[in-house]
């Protein structure tokens, strides 16, 4: 079968549009974004609006206890001391930057142990972990959230593995 010079622009056009909307839907997520497992729990970071979240996915707990029954009991609000940590957002003022962006600047962080928020910065390492600073006054400490895999189960269930 032959293709006319306005078929084959067609063709070549149409398959020019479908590969390039592949790498735009890659494009469209961060290098940082995606699960994560802290100090004490799993946390999902990704877009929200404009801004970079945060959520607590999973909290590790003694066996037995239910982690969603887990408060916010440190908060500084009180009105806040009664809501699960499952779910809550721990960043705020992140702007969403281009999806190659692997350092985020002058936000800030929600420290549930010490139920106060902090100025923060994030930095993707060549490690691949996420390095998450909270300062207050010039003093910085810092934590290195190492990247997770989640997979679902035939049950439904969830499970995660280390991606490094």
């Amino acid at each position: 079968m032959r293709l006319s010079n306005t078929s084959a622009f067609r063709f070549f056009f149409i398959t020019f549009l479908v590969l390039n909307s592949f790498n735009t839907i890659a494009e469209e997520t961060s290098l940082i974004e995606g699960y994560w497992l802290t100090s004490a729990s799993i946390v999902e970071v990704k877009k929200c609006n404009n801004e970079l979240c945060a959520t607590i996915e999973h909290i590790f707990v003694d066996e037995g206890t239910d982690p969603k029954s887990i408060l916010d009991s440190n908060n500084k609000k009180k009105s806040l001391r009664n809501r699960s940590l499952i779910g809550i957002n721990l960043l705020e003022g992140f702007e969403y930057l281009q999806a190659s962006e692997t350092h985020y600047k002058e936000g800030k962080i929600y420290d549930p142990g010490r139920g106060r928020v902090f100025k923060s910065n994030l930095q993707l390492l060549k490690s691949g972990n996420l390095k998450v600073e909270g300062c207050f006054m010039r003093v910085c400490g810092h934590e290195e959230w190492q990247p997770l895999k989640i997979m679902i189960n035939e049950d439904g269930t969830r499970s995660a593995e280390l991606k490094n």
